[in-house]
């Protein structure tokens, strides 16, 4: 028999008080405007309405919320002690050999200098070396195409920590 009840973790966030539900969203990804969108949807029925209505408020935010956003992540292979998000996001510049770690500071500072915010990817499951395979190919868009890919890669991680905090037992 399968239950039609809102799953556990979705409720409680469903019942968060408005500040703490903003604080949990925050913490997924920091554009003020993505976070407003979500809070003033809820409650969600499933995990997939809020998955939904994140993607929509990813595609509503502006150049200036992206850069908001954007400046919640720290460069790839270099997260923020205690930023525990992050870190097992990027597990895959952990095991990378010293080489590869300076080649994407680098990489990262040629993106920083040339679009003028970090490198964003979800990197979730990737390797080292995919993640630089993808920024040296990313350092040949124009900036109008790297802001797009971007808001993908960002509604990707979004997703990935909305699911985290939806699904937690308690």
């Amino acid at each position: 028999m399968t239950s039609t009840s809102t799953p556990p973790g979705l409720a409680r966030f469903n019942a968060l008080e408005e500040h703490a539900a903003f604080a949990a969203l925050h913490e997924a990804c920091t554009a003020t405007a993505w976070a407003g969108r979500l809070l003033a949807a809820r409650p969600y029925a499933t995990p997939e309405d809020l998955y939904a209505a994140s993607d929509a408020a990813m595609a509503e935010l502006t150049a200036a919320d992206l850069q908001e956003a954007m400046a919640g992540h720290p460069p790839i292979g270099r997260p923020e002690p205690g930023e525990t998000a992050s870190a097992r996001e990027q597990s895959g510049m952990a095991g990378a050999s010293e080489e590869l770690k300076a080649e994407m500071l680098e990489l990262n500072l040629a993106y920083q200098e040339k679009f003028g915010h970090v490198f964003l990817i979800c990197a979730t499951g990737r390797t080292g070396e995919q993640m630089r395979d993808a920024v040296k190919e990313r350092l040949g868009n124009s900036p109008e195409q790297e802001r797009e890919i971007v808001r993908t890669e960002l509604g990707r991680i979004n997703r990935i920590r909305l699911a985290r905090l939806v699904e937690e037992d308690a």
